[in-house]
């Protein structure tokens, strides 16, 4: 099993709108092959000193796949690739990390 935290850098005020789209997408993935989990999250303000600042433009992605194969799929698939078009012009970045329990 691998774990994946995708953190998407949104365009100011883009962000309930490209939630839309992503919900839109869940079913879909959910029942990829090797999908375990795949859910999007938003910061919550808490007293927690260790916590950062609230990040309001960004929206991370919480993945959990039956291999690194999977995912790969999960990147090429054709509905991943029209989500990606959707959205394109709300994302201002983003950036992934592929981990493996320890």
């Amino acid at each position: 099993m691998i774990h994946v935290i995708a953190t998407i850098q949104i365009q100011p005020g883009r962000r309930n709108d490209f939630l839309k789209e992503f919900h839109q997408v869940v079913p879909l993935v959910l029942r990829e092959t090797g999908c375990i989990e795949y859910c999007p999250a938003i910061d919550v303000a808490t007293e927690i000193p260790a916590q950062g600042d609230l990040r309001e433009n960004v929206v991370v992605i919480i993945e959990k796949w039956a291999s690194l194969d999977a995912l790969e799929d999960h990147l090429i698939a054709p509905h991943m690739l029209e989500y990606r078009k959707r959205v394109k012009d709300m994302v201002a970045g983003s950036s992934i990390q592929v981990l493996e329990p320890a």
